[in-house]
């Protein structure tokens, strides 16, 4: 793993922009890259003058949605069964599959929105979406605008990490763990209005039933 964040990193410092597109692509899908050691490297350039913080943001979030909207259309394609049958060979188990759908049915399509903000469901959170054939065009509004803010948040940190310890650039593992220790509290308020989003819905539901 070591290994491979440092090639994660590597592809970040000399790809730029195009490597920040493409890494975040298969961080959106179902490849096992971490959001943590691609954004945050890229705010260390920008910082150093290298790249521009707007433009770290803007390319993350185009990865990421472009990663997200071929895992919708894959899924939408090919349907649960065969990914339930051979999710495993590309890293989806069937307990992550359900969690992922236990979410998007709780959220609907918020949960699309605060799944881009959240561990373990944000690269998953595509597949039921596909599956059920959510809107398109809705799914692209809550997709670009969530990661937006993630990627936001990731180079904010970046930038925070390089004035804190500029030496974390060359050790990823530490890197990822001041990044999340960072946003421990940015989950928890992302959870938060998630759950208030939750009851929202269901406060509505009836006025909903009494009105149809």
């Amino acid at each position: 793993m070591h290994a491979l964040l440092k090639i994660w990193v590597g592809w970040v410092l000399s790809g730029g922009y195009l490597g920040i597109i493409v890494l975040m692509a298969m961080e959106s899908s179902i490849f096992p890259v971490p959001s943590e050691i691609v954004i945050p490297p890229a705010a260390f350039l920008a910082a150093q003058g290298k790249l521009s913080f707007t433009g770290v943001v803007l390319a993350g979030t185009l990865g990421s949605y472009l990663g997200a909207a071929i895992t919708y259309w894959v899924s939408r394609l090919i349907g649960r069964p065969l990914i339930v049958r051979y999710g495993r060979f590309v890293f989806i188990n069937r307990k992550k599959l359900e969690q992922a759908e236990h979410w998007f049915n709780r959220y609907e399509a918020g949960g699309v929105f605060f799944a881009r903000l959240l561990p373990v469901v944000r690269h998953l959170i595509s597949i039921p979406a596909g599956i059920v054939r959510m809107n398109f065009k809705v799914f692209s509004f809550v997709t670009i605008v969530g990661s937006g803010i993630w990627c936001w948040i990731l180079a904010y940190l970046g930038a925070k990490a390089y004035r804190l310890e500029p030496e974390l650039l060359s050790d990823p593992e530490k890197m990822i763990h001041f990044i999340k220790t960072q946003s421990y509290w940015i989950v928890l308020i992302v959870v938060l209005f998630a759950v208030l989003y939750l009851l929202t819905l269901r406060m509505m539901r009836p006025s909903r039933q009494q009105i149809s």
